[in-house]
Formats: C-alpha cells, sequence, structure tokens
C-alpha cells in the first residue's frame, strides 16, 4: 500500500483550500458557471441529471481498509449510505451536496486520497491489473510504475488543458487484465529475448463513439525511459489534437487521420529533445518509490484445509469462480462480487465498505483491490481462511459465484443519473440478472461478459463486452443497441452490432436467444467468444430477428 510522505500531503491539502476558495467565490457569484466548470471537473465534480456527481480516486485500484473505512463514512454522512466503484477503479458518490464537496475533499485528505484529475481534459487515474503484485504470472509489479506516472502526470502543466481526456493502464503480467489496448494510451511489460525487461508501448485506443484499439507504436522501450515517451506522446497530440470538434478530439482521432507512422515519426521527433532528461526513471528512483509501498508480511507452511469441503456445492462454486491464484504458496487472492441478482452492478453501501474493511483487516493484510469489472479483491487471503471468509461475505450478499460468468456485468450508472445517457443501464441489467438466476446453468455455460453502455461514452465498455448493450435514443424512447464478439485482453477485438435495436421489454429475451444460439451450436465446452468468432453473427440474428432455430 502505497504511503504519502509531507509532501503528498501537503499538495493535497493545498487542493482542498484552493477548491474551498474557488467554490466560495462561485457560490457568491464571483464566477461564472463556465469560469467554475474546468475547475471543479479537475476536483472530480461532475453535475448530473439529479445532483453533483463526485469522482473519488482509487490510483491503481488499491485501497487501505482505513480508506475505504472513511469512503463509507462519507457515503453516510454527505450521500445516502452507498457507492459506486467504475470501470476506472474509481469510487462516485451521485448525491452530495454542492456546499459540501470541499468537506468531502478535506476528509479524504486525511485519510491520503482525492478526487484531483478524476474528470476534465487531462491525464486521469492511471489504472493497473487488480492483482497486480501478487499474480503468478506477472513479470514486474505495475504498480510503482503506476505511482511514478501519477506523480508525473498530477498538476503537469503541460497537461492540464488537453483536447480531450486522457487515459493510461500499465500492465506487468503476460495476461492483460488492465485493458491496455483500449487506451489513449498502454503500457505492456514484457521480457524480451535477452531477459531484459522491456515495454510495449499501444498508443490511439479508446471506446466510445468511435471505438479503435491502440496501435504499437514502439514494440521495445527500455523501461527507464517511460515518462519522457509518454509525455512526447502527450505533447505530440496537445499540438495537433483537434479543439474544434470534442467529438474528434481523443488521440485515437489524431492516430487514425495522421496514420500510427506519421504519428510515430512525430513522437520520436519530440522524443529526442526529452530522452535522456530529468525526467529518465533510475533504478534508485524506481526503489525511492517502491519503498512507500508496505510489502505484506506473508507466513509459511500454510496448511491448507479445502479438500475437506470438496463435496459442498455451494462453496466449491465460490472457490472456483471468486478465488484466484497467488505466487505465495497457501495464499489466494478473493473477488468479492458486487453484481447479486437486483443491486446494480458496481455499487456497496456503506455497510457493506465497513465489513469489507474489517475482513480485509482480518485476512488480507488492510488492503483492498478495484477491479475495471467493478468488483472488489483481497488480495492475500491464506486458503485455511477461506471458508470462514466466505461465511460472511455470504451473510453480506459479496458471495455471488458469478465472476466471469454472465450476470458479472459491467455497467455505467446510465440515465437514472448521468445527464448524458440516452437509456437507463441498471434496470436492464437487474433485468437480464433475474432471468438467469440458476448459478448452475450459469456454471455450464462458462465465462460471458456481458458489458452495458447508457449513452455512446462506453463508461461501461460495451464494445469490448462479449456481449454488449447500448442506449440509444429513438424518437425519445429508449432503446437497446446489441452487439457480439468484443473482447478484452491480450486478444482485444471490438464487437459487432447485429442489427436493429430492442425495447428495454425485450432485452431479456434477446439474452435468451443469444445463449440458446450459443448453447445448441457450440462444440464440446467451447467458450462464447470462441463460438462466436466461429460461426459469426447469422445463427444469432436469425433466430432474434426471424424466430429460426438453428
Amino acid at each position: 500500500m502505497y504511503k504519502y510522505d509531507e509532501i503528498d500531503q501537503a499538495i493535497v491539502d493545498e487542493r482542498v483550500a484552493q477548491y474551498e476558495n474557488q467554490l466560495s467565490r462561485y457560490l457568491n457569484q464571483e464566477l461564472t458557471d463556465e469560469e467554475f466548470r474546468p475547475l471543479r471537473l479537475q476536483n472530480g465534480l461532475y453535475i448530473q441529471r439529479h445532483a453533483p456527481m463526485l469522482r473519488i480516486a482509487i490510483p491503481y485500484g488499491l485501497l487501505s481498509s482505513k480508506q475505504l473505512k472513511k469512503l463509507a463514512e462519507i457515503a453516510d454522512k454527505y450521500d445516502r449510505g452507498y457507492g459506486h466503484f467504475s470501470t476506472r477503479q474509481n469510487l462516485q458518490l451521485n448525491w452530495p451536496k454542492l456546499e459540501d464537496t470541499p468537506d468531502i475533499l478535506r476528509e479524504l485528505a486525511s485519510v491520503q486520497m482525492h478526487a484531483i484529475q478524476t474528470s476534465g481534459n487531462c491525464v486521469r487515474n492511471i489504472t493497473t491489473d487488480q492483482f497486480s503484485g501478487i499474480t503468478p504470472d506477472e513479470i514486474i509489479d505495475p504498480r510503482h510504475i503506476a505511482e511514478i506516472m501519477r506523480q508525473w502526470s498530477t498538476f503537469h502543466p503541460e497537461f492540464a488543458l488537453l483536447p480531450r481526456k486522457f487515459k493510461i493502464a500499465v500492465t506487468g503480467s503476460s495476461k492483460d487484465r488492465a485493458l491496455v489496448q483500449a487506451h489513449d494510451i498502454g503500457l505492456e511489460f514484457y521480457l524480451d529475448e535477452q531477459k531484459q525487461i522491456v515495454v510495449k508501448v499501444w498508443v490511439g485506443g479508446g471506446l466510445g463513439r468511435t471505438p479503435i484499439l491502440g496501435s504499437v507504436i514502439n514494440e521495445r522501450l527500455e523501461w527507464q525511459h517511460i515518462l519522457t515517451y509518454c509525455e512526447a506522446i502527450l505533447r505530440v497530440y496537445n499540438l495537433y489534437g483537434r479543439r474544434d470538434n470534442s467529438f474528434k478530439a481523443r488521440i485515437k482521432i489524431l492516430v487514425k487521420a495522421l496514420g500510427i507512422e506519421k504519428f510515430k515519426t512525430l513522437v520520436e521527433e519530440e522524443w529526442q529533445y526529452i530522452k535522456d532528461g530529468p525526467n529518465t526513471i533510475t533504478e534508485s528512483e524506481l526503489q525511492r518509490v517502491k519503498a512507500f509501498f508496505s510489502e505484506p508480511a506473508y507466513e509459511s507452511n500454510i496448511i491448507s484445509n479445502l479438500e475437506a469441503y470438496q463435496n459442498d456445492k455451494a462453496f466449491s462454486q465460490w472457490l472456483t469462480r471468486c478465488t484466484h491464484k497467488h505466487k505465495k504458496q497457501g495464499y489466494r487472492a478473493v473477488t468479492l462480487s458486487l453484481k447479486p441478482t437486483h443491486t446494480a452492478p458496481g455499487d456497496a453501501t456503506s455497510e457493506q465498505m465497513r465489513a469489507v474493511a474489517s475482513m480485509a483487516d482480518e485476512y488480507s493484510f488492510g488492503e483492498i483491490r478495484v477491479s475495471h469489472e467493478q468488483n472488489l479483491i483481497l488480495a492475500d487471503v491464506r486458503e485455511d481462511n477461506l471458508r470462514e471468509l466466505w461465511k460472511k461475505a455470504k451473510d453480506l450478499n459479496l458471495a455471488t459465484p458469478n465472476v466471469g460468468l454472465l450476470t458479472d456485468i459491467i455497467c455505467c450508472p446510465g440515465g437514472d443519473f448521468c445527464s448524458l445517457a440516452n437509456a437507463k443501464s441498471i434496470p436492464i441489467a437487474e433485468s437480464i440478472q433475474a432471468v438467469f438466476d440458476d448459478m448452475d446453468y450459469l456454471h455450464d455455460i462458462g465465462d460471458i461478459n456481458l458489458n452495458i453502455s447508457g449513452c455512446m461514452n462506453a463508461c461501461g465498455h460495451h464494445h469490448v463486452g462479449h456481449i454488449g448493450i447500448l442506449g440509444v435514443d429513438k424518437n425519445d424512447s429508449e432503446w437497446y443497441q446489441v452487439t457480439l464478439g468484443g473482447n478484452q485482453g491480450n486478444f482485444a477485438s471490438i464487437g459487432k452490432v447485429i442489427g436493429p435495436s430492442f425495447s428495454a421489454a425485450q432485452m431479456p429475451e434477446v439474452i435468451r436467444k443469444i445463449i440458446s444460439v450459443f448453447t445448441t451450436v457450440r462444440h464440446d465446452d467451447e467458450l462464447f467468444i470462441d463460438c462466436v468468432h466461429r460461426v459469426g453473427l447469422e445463427p444469432f440474428k436469425d433466430l432474434i430477428y426471424l424466430g429460426e432455430e438453428h
């Protein structure tokens, strides 16, 4: 867990005081709405459909139990007793009062948290793998690099007013769980032929109105040059990115317009001026930052007792779906599902937050992770504590064994809250969860990612869901477009639209038909995404639109 030093704390405290003054001037009508807008955005404050929304940063998805308890306290004191964990590994409060926001930020600062640059046209919260530091397939723990990048990008004067928002993801494992190809910059660590740690750099990825997977701009970047190379990319984007049309202002549009080779040439030219400058990361700097992270005091010779419960079906399902391999023998990572039926995906009550914090203290060295799939993770649980933890999680409705399955739905807040949304997302997710509530059936059909977005901004990552649902406006009514074949990870792909949109009432039956086709045409143990890529869209379209069974 990263610990602030006095400089970190001073910066965050000063920002709270600065924002409080800005808000006071706004409330006293000394600042116009237009003047206040960029100030509130760079402090994480949106004006939504019903109330302000405050987005709180959780850098690289890592929380301490103390911080999670504080989030629960804030949710009770200033909101409605819950928070929403987003696909950007942040927490969103949907009901704070504008005049309370400085007090919220001050309370966050008391536990080394903030809302800085969680919105606005700047470098946003840098995300990474929820299993960083503990997964057996890891090449390097990316959190240390992500922290260096956070310090470099926060308040960087050159990147305070970019053409549009800018998102960076880092993965240090052979399996990409950070979705690096769908980010403005994606950094993928690997070992080259000489067993040296290097970085594959992706650029120009992004979802939203124009979904594009990134292109490789540098196949083998020495890790010491991450900051300078990213700075060169951002400089080129800042110089050439469009500012006349916000829909065409993302870096993906610039890369597509110029072509990756021309864009790379511009970046390489810019890089020559700063390549070996003061932002070159030295080994000593990496070790300095690494020292701010506490290392868990793992125990050895743990005797696992899991075999004794192999006939307990409910526990076994949870073990299969919600626990994950660990680099340390005798430990596992545990995903606490925020996707039970009849609950908005990603929401956690203040009671649940407090309980998770207590479980982290008891079972996982006081640390919690947030995944971009909108679940919470206890990363370091002894195997001999798993059954006890499962019982507690079950009592809190946090043990639904659906991680990676159809009802583990990624979902934005949608039209229930967001003023940009064309349609509601949460009721669609709940209606699908209600239809597919047979856990045995879900386990039988295997891994399926279903992602829902309420508008083209794609906060629910619908483009890369095996099944994607997008809310669209049709004659002032809410309708839903369906895509199939999207995928995240190493073999990322953008889903394809199957045809005309559907009403909200039709959506559960549409998903039922999609699964019906899959179970009919799949090969033995074939995964849904592989089946879609093999048979194409036609069998699904035939049943959905024509009613023809295959």
